[in-house]
């Protein structure tokens, strides 16, 4: 479980092996630091890698926690899911995942199935900045269209298409998808259709200066909310 430590700045971390994370209460903007050993005299360092792995860390902090996404009462977690900690699943290569409402029947997507899901995305790096979401993508009649695709066609980043593998119809998962299965290129998809949404995304991720600052472990992170809508054998 991922948790945030929180005191202020004059405190020491006696209690607790270097490096944690901290938040200092009483400052306005509430910066996150790091706090030295309790053996050293009380420091603090910032730096571009630390403050980023810092806010990540934050960012997904608040995943253990109920989320109310802006659009879909479907997609929106109550207090009434039985919120646990992530596992990862398995032979994933590292992707993190959390059942909010399982599916039914007994059938699970396999490669050439044609799969439609809704989904919310967000950006680790950017405190879980929602780039794009399917109940913003409305047909002609203004309801929402979900995201389409073929499972197995290696257009969609892989972390979507690991987590669909194992749910069933009906069933909402939410995911941590680290850089390795997110998006390695601009042409993968789910493309955020919103210019402007598209550009922050990926100058974020491939930004070259904070790669070349060794933040290529984190930059990339994604959070997702599926819900798997249909499912059709080929």
């Amino acid at each position: 479980m991922i948790r945030e430590w929180c005191c202020s700045a004059s405190a020491t971390c006696a209690s607790f092996s270097p490096p944690y994370m901290i938040r200092e209460k009483n400052f306005k903007h509430q910066p996150y630091i790091l706090c030295s050993s309790p053996s050293s005299s009380t420091t603090i360092s910032i730096t571009k890698r630390s403050l980023s792995v810092c806010l990540i860390c934050t960012t997904l902090s608040s995943f253990i926690f109920p989320l109310s996404p802006a659009s879909s009462s479907s997609l929106s977690p109550s207090s009434k899911f039985p919120i646990s900690e992530f596992s990862e699943l398995p032979n994933s290569g590292g992707l993190k995942f959390l059942d909010l409402r399982l599916g039914s029947g007994d059938e699970v997507p396999s490669d050439g199935d044609k799969v439609a899901i809704h989904y919310y995305g967000r950006l680790a790096a950017k405190q879980g900045w929602r780039f794009d979401s399917t109940y913003d993508h409305k047909d002609e009649n203004g309801d929402p269209n979900p995201f389409v695709f073929v499972l197995g066609s290696g257009k969609v980043i892989d972390g979507i298409e690991m987590a669909v593998r194992s749910m069933k119809v009906g069933g909402i998962r939410r995911v941590i998808i680290p850089p390795p299965l997110g998006y390695q290129n601009t042409s993968q998809e789910p493309i955020p259709p919103n210019f402007f949404d598209r550009q922050r995304l990926f100058t974020t991720i491939f930004n070259p200066t904070r790669l070349a600052n060794g933040e290529g472990s984190t930059l990339g992170t994604l959070i997702f909310d599926i819900e798997l809508v249909t499912l059709r054998h080929q």
